[in-house]
């Protein structure tokens, strides 16, 4: 499968007759780069200005014992071809403090995934991908929303949103992969003469592995990258409901739900440990214990909770609000990152100062994990939280043990590794928490990722659309397991959801992995799960995701595996050009779902796959391969389920509760 041949002053690589490197003297494999970088951070949105200062194509090749060594200006690089399942992988031995660029073939036609979490396409040819860790949300653009009619509002193309969780693995419908093991800061650009992928210091391995199918690379990614993620078994008992506001109104809400008949499994509150009023609406007061005055006997409202079947969530991140109590504290034992005059390195979130936990030392990880997690929140009686940013680490800090540079990817995965050592210390089997950051491993540590900060409406670039193509290239990465918050984030002037919205949203969420809503950053303006018109969808659609769950245990399953439990509609055929909807997906091999993402829509075209299917609301007959209009009422988003599914029946009386 593996074919290796270097000539005079060639060298080729190809893997199951598939080129991947094609290194000529006018056309190297290799370059070396020394390059200048500044960096400018506002809120955890990184600017970088790079200035080439020199670039030595590494032309040369030669095979030694050692390894295939390309060289050039007396600069060499080693690359030792290790065989491996599926492929090949190329280990590098470079010199410090140079950047390195890479080129990889091109195919005709083919179309490229992945790179992490990437929002706003699944097929990223002719694009490139940062791989470098940031916020996904401008505060420009969310103004823009706010000001401007709807009509002239322009959504912003992929090269101008950041990612959460950007990752360098790529896969292609021509069944290739590619997987760089870096956490340096660089760019993949994909281009119809070639792809290049720089990074700013020379990575320790590329793996190249050739498949048929989408589903045996990620097997093979799974393998590679050790995919650890979970789903509590109560978690798909219903939805989880955001509830902020206090002790009382997370009682009084929830139970008038379930009196209503809707099936709830936890109650997720954000503000347990407080709540920060700012310009931008109700944000979290971040000092990691409950408020007694917003939540005066917690414990017993948990308690409480519990006793009608439902679990209680929180909240946590790695940072401190500036002169909280254990800010404070924190400060005094030198716990927190600083910067080189040894002064507290604050970052801004909206309006407001924080100080960030020390991730490489010890003794703040002990800290984190003892007393914020296992006492602060476990004892508490906490079955999950939302284990949110990971990504605002300043290039600049000084920090216990490393370099920041170099560990800005990886700052995520570290928070994500703290957070499951506490939970597996503490022995707790059906706890779950999830995030919005990562990068390459992330899976290993946390058991859910999801989609991050999506703004109240149904723009394709930051809204409730993105959520599909974000799930898919985690996916294609090796992160398989993705949910979304039920109705966006972010909300500011006249950006704010409306019952429909809300609605739509949660047929989504009915028909995905776990079930969750969030309130938005200004509760009083977005419309809720308990609104008078919407109470009757949140019954009827959880009870649906209720009645999934032996179906979406099969997901899960199949997901602990590798194998992403949202795929696009061409991922069977494994041909991008069999796809005619990107923002339709599989939930795992047998359901086909059409989200309605045109506001006030009544009706939705469905292209569906090849395949005979059966419509799930009304049992209708339809052959794939074909495109229909199928009408879409508030509440019934188009939902198609192969016929010969060994769950036809499940599916069946699923629908009953329509």
């Amino acid at each position: 499968m593996l074919r290796s041949q270097v000539s005079e002053s060639a060298w080729t690589l190809s893997v199951g007759g598939l080129p991947f490197v094609s290194h000529a003297p006018g056309a190297p494999f290799a370059v070396a780069l020394r390059r200048e970088k500044t960096y400018e951070s506002d809120r955890g949105t990184v600017k970088e200005h790079v200035v080439e200062a020199e670039r030595i194509p590494l032309a040369d090749v030669a095979e030694t014992a050692e390894g295939v060594i390309l060289s050039g200006g007396g600069h060499a690089l080693r690359v030792e071809v290790v065989p491996c399942d599926g492929g090949a992988e190329l280990l590098f031995t470079g010199e410090g403090g140079w950047a390195y660029a890479f080129a990889l073939a091109a195919l005709d036609g083919e179309a490229v995934f992945g790179g992490g979490e990437q929002y706003r396409q699944t097929n990223l040819r002719g694009e490139q991908v940062v791989n470098f860790v940031s916020e996904h949300i401008k505060a420009a653009t969310i103004l823009e929303k706010a000001l401007l009619p709807r009509f002239l509002y322009k959504e912003k193309p992929h090269s101008a949103i950041g990612s959460y969780a950007p990752m360098p693995v790529f896969v292609t419908d021509k069944g290739r992969l590619f997987l760089f093991d870096t956490e340096a800061d660089g760019v993949s650009r994909f281009l119809d003469d070639g792809y290049t992928f720089t990074f700013d210091s020379c990575p320790r391995k590329l793996t190249l592995l050739r498949g048929e199918s989408y589903e045996a690379l990620a097997l093979r990614l799974a393998d590679r990258i050790p995919n650890r993620q979970y789903i509590p078994p109560w978690c798909r008992e219903g939805m989880i409901l955001s509830i902020q506001g206090g002790t009382d109104a997370i009682l009084t809400k929830t139970f008038a739900m379930l009196d209503a008949g809707a099936k709830i499994s936890g109650v997720w509150s954000q503000d347990w440990s407080g709540e920060n009023r700012t310009v931008m609406g109700k944000q979290v007061w971040w000092n990691w214990e409950a408020d007694e005055k917003l939540y005066p006997d917690l414990r017993g409202a948990i308690q409480k909770l519990n006793a009608r079947g439902v679990r209680f969530l929180g909240y946590i991140n790695p940072y401190l609000v500036k002169d909280s109590r254990l800010y404070t504290y924190c400060k005094e034992q030198k716990l927190l990152i600083t910067k080189a005059d040894g002064s507290i390195y604050h970052i801004k979130s909206t309006t407001f100062d924080a100080g960030m936990l020390d991730l490489t030392d010890p003794v703040a990880v002990a800290f984190i994990k003892d007393t914020l997690i296992k006492k602060n929140m476990l004892d508490l009686g906490m079955s999950g939280w939302m284990a949110d940013f990971g990504e605002y680490l300043p290039v600049d800090a000084v920090l216990h043990d490393g370099d920041p540079k170099k560990l800005h990817n990886l700052w995520p995965v570290l928070w994500a590794k703290v957070n499951r050592e506490a939970v597996e210390e503490y022995g707790a089997k059906d706890v779950m928490f999830f995030m919005r950051s990562g990068y390459l491993g992330v899976q290993t540590y946390a058991p859910v990722m999801w989609n991050g900060d999506q703004h109240t409406d149904v723009t394709r670039d930051y809204g409730m659309p993105c959520v599909m193509p974000a799930s898919f290239s985690l996916g294609f990465s090796g992160v398989p397991m993705v949910h979304c918050d039920i109705g966006g984030f972010f909300s500011f002037g006249k950006l704010k959801r409306d019952d429909e919205l809300f609605i739509r949203w949660m047929e989504m969420g009915a028909f995905s992995l776990l079930m969750r809503s969030h309130e938005s950053i200004r509760p009083w303006a977005n419309r809720q799960f308990d609104a008078p018109a919407v109470t009757p969808h949140t019954v009827r659609l959880t009870n649906i995701h209720v009645a999934l769950k032996p179906y979406i245990d099969r997901c899960i399953e199949d997901a602990q595996k590798g194998i992403p439990a949202l795929r696009p509609d061409f991922y069977k055929a494994m041909d991008y050009g069999a796809s005619r909807d990107m923002y339709s997906y599989f939930l795992g091999p047998d359901l086909f779902v059409c989200p309605v993402i045109e506001r006030h829509a009544k009706t939705r075209q469905a292209h569906l796959p090849a395949g005979e299917w059966v419509h799930f609301w009304t049992g209708k007959p339809y052959s794939g391969g074909q495109s229909y209009t199928v009408a879409a009422p508030l509440g019934q988003l188009p939902v198609f389920y192969r016929k010969d599914s060994p769950y036809s029946e499940l599916f069946r009386k699923a629908a009953d509760n329509k």
